[in-house]
């Protein structure tokens, strides 16, 4: 039983950079919370951008998607990151927490608005209210971590400006002064801005984050991701039994759409980074902004998914040669992105890039022969070469592991023959 002397201990905890080879350091209750409060965002986008593809504005709608899911995505990351470094799980850090939590929530009542009428004023509330938990977060480990004041005060200095910056574009925008045409490359510069950040700051000291920690919560979110799929696919299945009786395709497209995310599960987990983060510090930039394209993808996925299953029970606005880019394009963009973080952190290729390569390739193919296969045929059609992939893993991987053990073997009998 807790004693009092140990409940006020956890009140407040001064705050210090946690050790990098911490044994058995995994994602904290909280960060599980604060994970639950992203799937609200993450499914509000992903509902939009299909609501899009289905009228067929699919093309009109991505702009829109990607520009709210980077918010979604780089306010996660922020997060993720600092808390490996200095999560204390004391009184002051969970309330910090719970302030970014709710700005996430807010940032989700503002995603319609966003996607339909490019009106970013409460998904920008939204974000101000979540990076203002996160400066007070640095502001409290450069009080506290003397060896990395300078670090701490660099990040909340860039995230404040950062944000002055992100308010500003929509003033700009919303009184005129800014021009439509200027609103995507102002919010292109800012993205940059943002990205640069952690980079600048990290000059003054590295931050000590947990290679282990960051790698599960990375597969976390890729969960929730996938996750956020099956809810799409359930909707595209509750919109088309709706409409009607159960039909050949639609059975086929749901059962294909649940195989592909299968298959995306079985591919990311291929590779354990934490080891490789661990051994490549220095690649952790590119390795995490890289899971941007790998998160969006998978977002967009649920949403083709959906408008997928969904067209199988009644008529949407969009073609089936778009309706199948809405799948292939996103699983296209997965597996080589995919291929290229787990480059960047293990030394032993475990996905072939000439076998990634010619299974992009004809993914991409694969919705010019709507007219005559189907959506259902397409769908079909990606999912199979997806197990195709992940069956070539296994038997390379296999007969690596197997030539391991013989030359093993035939080492140990030299040995003993000498």
């Amino acid at each position: 039983m807790p004693t009092a002397s140990s409940i006020r201990m956890q009140i407040r905890v001064r705050m210090s950079a946690r050790a990098i080879d911490e044994p058995h350091r995994v994602a904290s209750q909280l960060e599980l919370l604060f994970d639950l409060t992203f799937v609200v965002a993450v499914a509000a986008v992903t509902a939009e951008f299909a609501h899009g593809i289905a009228d067929g504005h699919g093309l009109a709608g991505l702009v829109p998607f990607l520009e709210v899911f980077f918010a979604i995505w780089w306010a996660w990351m922020n997060f993720t990151w600092f808390a490996s470094s200095y999560d204390t799980d004391d009184v002051p850090y969970r309330l910090l927490t719970m302030v970014q939590m709710g700005g996430v929530l807010v940032l989700a009542v503002g995603v319609p608005a966003a996607a339909g009428h490019a009106d970013f004023g409460v998904v920008t509330l939204g974000y101000l209210i979540m990076r203002i938990g996160l400066v007070g977060q640095w502001l409290r480990a450069g009080l506290e971590d003397r060896t990395r004041r300078r670090t701490a005060l660099r990040y909340a200095a860039g995230i404040s400006i950062a944000q002055v910056a992100w308010v500003l574009r929509l003033f700009l925008v919303e009184t005129g002064i800014l021009p439509s045409s200027s609103a995507l490359p102002f919010f292109a510069c800012l993205v940059v801005l943002e990205l640069a950040v952690p980079r600048w700051a990290e000059r003054a000291r590295p931050t000590t984050w947990h290679p282990h920690h960051i790698a599960e919560r990375y597969g976390l979110f890729t969960i929730i991701l996938l996750g956020e799929s099956v809810l799409a696919v359930s909707r595209g299945v509750e919109g088309a039994l709706e409409a009607g009786e159960v039909s050949s395709p639609f059975v086929v497209i749901a059962v294909s759409g649940l195989v592909l995310l299968f298959a995306h599960w079985w591919l990311y987990f291929l590779v354990q980074a934490g080891e490789g983060l661990s051994d490549r510090r220095h690649r952790s930039y590119l390795w995490g902004y890289g899971h941007y394209g790998i998160f969006a993808a998978l977002a967009a996925l649920g949403a083709g998914l959906e408008v997928a299953v969904e067209q199988s029970g009644h008529e949407v606005e969009a073609s089936p040669p778009a309706l199948g880019y809405a799948v292939a394009i996103p699983v296209g963009l997965y597996l080589t992105l995919l291929w290229a973080v787990h480059t960047l952190v293990v030394a032993d290729r475990v996905i072939h890039p000439g076998a990634v390569l010619a299974g992009v390739t004809g993914i991409l193919l694969l919705p010019l022969a709507s007219p005559w296969i189907g959506v259902a045929g397409v769908v079909a059609s990606i999912a199979a070469i997806c197990v195709l992939l992940v069956a070539a893993t296994i038997a390379t991987n296999a007969g690596g592991a197997r030539a391991g053990i013989r030359g093993h073997d035939a080492a140990s009998e030299s040995s003993g023959e000498s």
